[in-house]
């Protein structure tokens, strides 16, 4: 009886590593907030920022014939005295910054 208990808990664990490395190799998307996060930081580089926002739910998009996962987001600056806005495309499995345009 017990190599029979002892084997069963091998196979249940065996099975459970397997499952486990199946869904960490299944790439989740980062939160919109850390992506917000990230480009916050990104942007505080090259100044002070006076306001952020972020699209909470990952969208398709793409650039150079290359589709990507990306949330979108905006940053509002404040540059030579007038607030500046600009809005960032960020991927949603690294949060690296694909793209970003000023706002007119």
């Amino acid at each position: 009886m017990k190599w029979k208990s002892f084997l069963i808990g091998v196979a249940v664990g065996v099975a459970g590593g397997y499952a486990v490395k199946e869904l960490a190799s299944n790439k989740m998307p980062i939160s919109p907030e850390k992506a917000l996060n990230d480009a916050k930081n990104w942007f505080k580089q090259q100044g002070p920022i006076n306001g952020s926002w972020i699209h909470m739910e990952p969208e398709q998009y793409e650039k150079n014939k290359l589709k990507y996962k990306v949330y979108k987001g905006g940053i509002t600056k404040s540059e030579e005295g007038n607030n500046v806005q600009y809005e960032f495309v960020a991927d949603a499995m690294t949060g690296t910054i694909i793209d970003v345009y000023q706002l007119t």
